[in-house]
C-alpha cells in the first residue's frame, strides 16, 4: 500500500470526492482516504504522478508520503532514516489547531464590536456612539464593515466552498459559504434600499429595515463554524495519541561498540550485528539478544504487560522497551524498519489509514448529501414564498437549513472509532492491521485454535518421574541427561531444560546412537549399556514390569509421553514429558465459549493426546490428525458453520491463517505467520483473543452510534430549520443557533469514539483464580518418586499427597499485603491454604495437588508484587 498526504479536505464530502477521482486512475486496486488523518491509502500498480494529478484535478492537494519504504518491512535497506518516520508524524501533526485559535481569537474580537453595534443598545442597553445615535445607514455601514472583516478572516471557508463548485465537488464549506455569503449580500440589498428611503426622507422605512438586516448572522455562522472546528480539530488530536506516544518511543541515538570503544551513533547508522550498550533507564534502541549482562525490562510500550521481565544472555530484547536495573550488552538482529516498534507503528498507521467496510453507508451518503442539503435549502425558500412569507423570513429558513447540515458527521463517524480502537488495542498489545480487522473480529462465530504454541507453551516440560527400586530421581535424571544431552529431539530439551534447572551434571557416554522413531543408546565408563525410548524399543533390552506399564498408559491418556529408561537388562524408571498449556489457556476458552462461540482445537498430535490437552483446555471440538497442509482444507470446512476466526504460531498455520475469515498470530510465532495474519497478539496469549474481540465489539457499538447521531442529526436538523414544525408545534429556528449546532456534531462524534480510551481489558488474575470456578486443570510440573516401585509397597502417584512450596516475595509492607497475596493464592485450584508474612517475605502454600510454580508467580505479581523464588 502506497500512503500520500491530503490537503484541502474540510469535510466526508471531500473525502468521497477524492477516493472517486484517484479511483478512476488506471492501475489502482482500491483507495481509501482518511478525513482524521488527512491521509490516502493506494494499492495496485498505478503511477505516483497520475495519482497526485488525479487528486488535484478534484481540487485537493496530494504528496507522497516518505515513510513508504516502512510499508515493505522486507526491503533491503533496513536503516531507518528521519525521512522514513517524517511521512507519518506530519500526518500525524496537529497543523490546524494553531491556525485556528488565531482565527478565533481574531475573528471574536471584531464579532463582538459587531454584537455591540447590532444588538447590544437594543439588548443590553449599551449606549452607542452619539455619530450612530439615529444613524441608521452609519449603523448599518460599520456592520457591514466589520463583518467584512469576520469574512475576510475566515476567508478558507469561502476559497475552499466555491473552489469545490467549479471542480463539480461541493463540500461543507460550500455550505458554510452559501449560508454567511447570502446573509451578508441579502444584507447588502437591504442597505441599498435604506439609503434609497433616507435620500426620500422615509427615515422610518429605513429604520423598520434594520431588523431585516443579517450581518451579525453573517459573522456569527463563521465564527461558531470555526469554535465547532476548533473544538473537533483538538479531539481528532486526541484520537491519534497512541501512535503518537509510539513514534516517540523510537529511538534516536545508540551507544554502539566500534574497534572496542564505545561511541554515540544516529540510529540510522547502526546495523545488524553492532554490539549496543544499554544502561539501566534507558530505551533499547533495536531488536537483538543480551551477549552480557542480566537486567529486567519494561516491555508494556509493545506487550501492555505492566510487570518487568527478567532477561539473562541469549534473551531477545525489543526496541522501545525500557532496561530497569541492568547494564547490557545487546547484538542486533534487527534494526530500522525490521523492528517490532517500526511493524507496530505501521500497522497502527494502515489500519487508520484504511476504510472499514461499515463506512461505505456513510460515503454514499456523503457523495451526495451537500447537493441534496443545497437542493433542500432552494426548496425551502420556493415553499415558504409560495405560502405568502415575506423574503427575509423565507431567506432565514434556507440559510438555516445551509448550515446546520453537518457532513462532517458521517464522514468521522467511522474512523475516529477505528484510530482510537486500534490505538487501544496497540496499548494492550493487539495489533490490528486493517480496519476491517477491527471491525470483523467481533463478528465470529468459530474460534479455531493451533494446539502447539497457542494453547500450549510449545516447549515440552518435564512433568512426571518415576524410579523404580532403589534409584534415586537425581540419578535416573542424570543417566537421561547422558543420553538426551547429544539427543536433538524436542523432547529431549525438555529433560536437559529440567536437569539444568535442578543444577544436575550429565555422565561421559561412548558409542552414542539414535535409533530414529525409537529411541537412544550408549555406554557408560563401565561398559554398561544405556538406553532410552518408548515400550517397544526398550523392551528389547529390559523387563519392563506391567505396574510400569500401567502407568505409561496413563500418562499417555493424560497428553503426556513416557520416555523409559534402562541400564542394562534392568529398567530405572521414566520420566514424562509434555507440552503444557498456557496458564490462561483454559479460562480464556471458557471466556470464548461464555461469549457464545465455538472453540475448536486443530493439532496433528495423536487423537489419545489431542483429546486430553483438549479436555483439559475445554473446547468443544477436538480435531486431531491434522498434517500441515490440511489445515487451510479443515478451515474451509468450518466455513460451512459459520465465520472462523483461526490462531496459529507457526509456518504450517500461515495458509490456514489466509483461509479463515480472520487470521490472528501469536506474536510469538515465525514472520510467515504474522505476515499472513489479520490480527498479531504481542504477548502471546490466547487470553488475548478475549479482549480484541471485545474491544472490537465494542468499536463496533461505537462506530453505530456515531452514525446514529450523525444522521439523526440531520434527520431532525434539516425540517427543523426548514420551519417544518412550526405549524405543529411553533418551533423555528435562527440561522446563528443553526451553526451553532453544526459546530457541535463533529465534536460530539469524536468526543464520543475517545471513550473507547476507557476500555479495559480482562486481568490476568481474573483468569487464574476463573480456573477453579471452571473446574480446568493446568499440567504442571508434577514430581512423582517411587523408590520401593517393584515391591509394591508405596502408591505410585504422590500427587494423592500433601505438599508444600515456600514462595519468596518481594514488595510487601503490612497485614494489608499480607492479605491479598494470600486471597490471591488460595482461589488457585489445588492450593489448601497460604501462610503469608511480609517480615520474612515468604508465603507457605500447603497444596492438596501440584500447581504450577508459573501459577502460584502469576498469582501474586498480578497483585503486584515480584516473586523471587519458589521452593519445594
Amino acid at each position: 500500500m502506497e500512503q500520500y498526504n491530503i490537503t484541502g479536505m474540510s469535510c466526508a464530502a471531500c473525502q468521497a470526492r477524492v477516493e472517486k477521482a484517484v479511483s478512476k486512475v488506471e492501475g489502482v486496486e482500491s483507495c481509501a482516504v482518511s478525513l482524521l488523518t488527512n491521509s490516502m491509502g493506494v494499492t495496485g500498480n498505478a503511477k505516483e504522478e497520475d495519482i497526485i494529478k488525479a487528486v488535484t484535478n478534484a481540487g485537493y492537494g496530494a504528496s507522497k508520503r516518505d515513510d513508504s519504504s516502512l510499508v515493505d518491512t522486507k526491503a533491503a535497506s533496513k536503516k531507518l532514516t528521519a525521512s522514513q518516520t517524517r511521512g507519518i508524524e506530519e500526518s500525524l501533526k496537529d497543523t490546524q489547531t494553531p491556525i485556528l485559535i488565531k482565527r478565533l481569537v481574531s475573528s471574536v474580537i471584531v464579532l463582538l464590536v459587531l454584537m455591540y453595534f447590532s444588538m447590544g443598545h437594543m439588548m443590553f442597553g449599551f449606549k452607542i456612539p452619539a455619530f450612530f445615535e439615529g444613524n441608521y445607514i452609519g449603523l448599518a455601514l460599520i456592520q457591514m464593515i466589520l463583518s467584512g472583516i469576520i469574512i475576510i478572516i475566515n476567508k478558507k471557508f469561502f476559497v475552499s466552498g466555491f473552489n469545490s463548485v467549479i471542480h463539480g465537488a461541493p463540500n461543507m464549506d460550500t455550505l458554510v459559504a452559501l449560508g454567511s455569503g447570502v446573509s451578508y449580500l441579502w444584507s447588502v440589498a437591504i442597505l441599498f434600499f435604506m439609503t434609497r428611503y433616507v435620500a426620500d426622507n422615509e427615515v422610518m422605512k429605513a429604520h423598520e429595515l434594520m431588523d431585516s438586516l443579517y450581518f451579525e448572522s453573517a459573522a456569527m455562522i463563521l465564527v461558531l463554524i470555526t469554535v465547532g472546528k476548533l473544538l473537533e480539530s483538538i479531539s481528532k488530536g486526541k484520537t491519534t495519541n497512541a501512535l503518537k506516544s509510539l513514534l516517540k518511543l523510537a529511538a534516536k541515538k545508540a551507544n554502539v561498540i566500534r574497534d572496542n570503544e564505545e561511541i554515540e551513533l544516529p540510529i540510522e547508522e547502526v546495523v545488524v550485528g553492532d554490539i549496543v550498550c544499554v544502561r539501566p533507564g534507558e530505551n533499547v534502541p533495536i531488536d537483538g539478544f543480551i551477549v552480557e549482562g542480566s537486567t529486567s525490562i519494561d516491555e508494556s510500550s509493545l506487550t501492555g504487560e505492566s510487570i518487568p521481565v527478567d532477561k539473562e544472555v541469549n534473551d531477545t530484547v525489543f526496541a522501545a522497551t525500557n532496561n530497569k536495573s541492568g547494564f547490557i550488552k545487546v547484538r542486533a538482529t534487527r534494526v530500522g524498519t525490521d523492528t517490532s516498534l517500526s511493524k507496530i507503528i505501521q500497522m497502527v498507521s494502515d489500519a487508520a489509514a484504511t476504510k472499514a467496510p461499515i463506512a461505505k453507508i456513510a460515503d454514499k451518503v456523503s457523495g451526495v448529501f451537500v447537493p441534496v442539503v443545497i437542493a433542500i435549502a432552494i426548496v425551502t425558500f420556493i415553499v415558504w414564498i409560495a405560502v405568502g412569507a415575506d423574503l427575509g423570513f423565507a431567506l432565514a429558513r434556507a440559510i438555516s437549513v445551509l448550515v446546520i447540515s453537518c457532513p462532517c458527521a458521517l464522514g468521522l463517524a467511522t474512523p475516529v472509532a477505528i484510530m482510537v480502537g486500534s490505538g487501544v488495542g496497540a496499548r494492550n498489545g493487539i495489533m490490528f492491521k486493517q480496519a476491517i480487522s477491527l471491525e470483523q473480529t467481533g463478528k465470529m462465530n468459530i474460534v479455531a485454535l493451533d494446539k502447539t504454541g497457542t494453547i500450549t507453551k510449545g516447549e515440552p516440560e518435564v512433568t512426571d518421574i518415576i524410579t523404580v527400586g532403589d534409584v534415586t530421581d537425581k540419578e535416573l535424571v542424570k543417566l537421561a541427561l547422558s543420553l538426551e544431552i547429544k539427543s536433538e529431539h524436542s523432547l529431549a530439551y525438555a529433560v536437559v531444560n529440567y536437569a539444568k534447572d535442578n543444577n544436575i551434571e550429565p555422565e561421559s557416554v561412548t558409542d552414542f546412537k539414535a535409533v530414529q522413531g525409537n529411541g537412544l543408546m550408549a555406554k557408560l565408563k563401565d561398559e554398561s549399556l544405556v538406553t532410552a525410548g518408548n515400550r517397544e524399543f526398550i523392551a528389547k533390552f529390559a523387563v519392563i514390569d506391567p505396574l510400569l506399564i500401567k502407568k505409561m498408559d496413563e500418562l499417555s491418556k493424560m497428553g503426556k509421553t513416557p520416555l523409559i529408561f534402562a541400564k542394562g537388562e534392568r529398567v530405572l524408571g521414566l520420566i514424562a514429558v509434555a507440552d503444557a498449556i498456557k496458564p490462561d489457556s483454559a479460562s480464556a476458552i471458557a471466556k470464548l465459549k461464555e461469549m457464545g462461540l465455538k472453540v475448536v482445537m486443530l493439532t496433528g498430535d495423536n487423537e489419545l493426546t489431542a483429546n486430553e490437552i483438549g479436555r483439559l483446555a475445554g473446547v468443544h471440538k477436538v480435531i486431531a490428525g491434522v498434517k500441515p497442509d490440511e489445515k487451510a482444507k479443515v478451515i474451509e470446512d468450518l466455513k460451512k458453520e459459520g465465520k472462523v476466526l483461526m490462531v496459529g504460531d507457526g509456518i504450517n498455520d500461515a495458509p490456514a491463517l489466509v483461509s479463515a475469515d480472520m487470521g490472528f498470530a501469536i506474536g510469538a510465532g515465525t514472520d510467515v505467520a504474522i505476515d499472513s495474519a489479520d490480527v498479531v497478539l504481542m504477548k502471546s496469549r490466547l487470553s488475548d483473543v478475549v479482549t480484541a474481540i471485545k474491544l472490537s465489539k465494542k468499536t463496533i457499538k461505537n462506530i453505530y452510534e456515531n452514525l446514529f447521531w450523525a444522521f439523526i442529526y440531520n434527520i431532525i436538523g434539516i425540517p427543523l430549520a426548514a420551519g417544518v414544525y412550526i405549524s405543529a408545534f411553533g418551533w423555528t429556528l435562527n440561522p446563528m443557533f443553526g451553526a451553532f449546532a453544526m459546530s457541535l456534531s463533529s465534536f460530539c462524534v469524536v468526543t464520543n469514539a475517545l471513550r473507547l480510551n476507557l476500555f479495559k481489558k480482562d486481568d490476568i488474575a481474573e483468569y487464574l483464580s476463573s480456573d477453579k470456578k471452571n473446574g480446568q486443570v493446568n499440567i504442571g510440573n508434577i514430581h512423582i518418586s517411587n523408590d520401593d516401585f517393584l515391591n509394591k509397597e508405596k502408591k505410585i502417584n504422590k500427587g494423592d499427597e500433601k505438599m508444600n512450596k515456600t514462595i519468596k516475595i518481594e514488595g510487601m509492607m503490612c497485614g494489608h499485603c499480607e492479605a491479598s497475596v494470600k486471597k490471591a493464592l488460595e482461589s488457585l485450584e489445588g492450593v489448601d491454604k497460604a501462610e503469608v508474612s511480609h517480615v520474612t517475605g515468604e508465603a507457605i502454600v500447603s497444596l492438596s495437588s501440584d500447581v504450577d510454580n508459573e501459577i502460584l508467580k502469576h498469582a501474586v505479581e498480578a497483585k503486584d508484587y515480584k516473586v523471587l523464588d519458589i521452593l519445594a
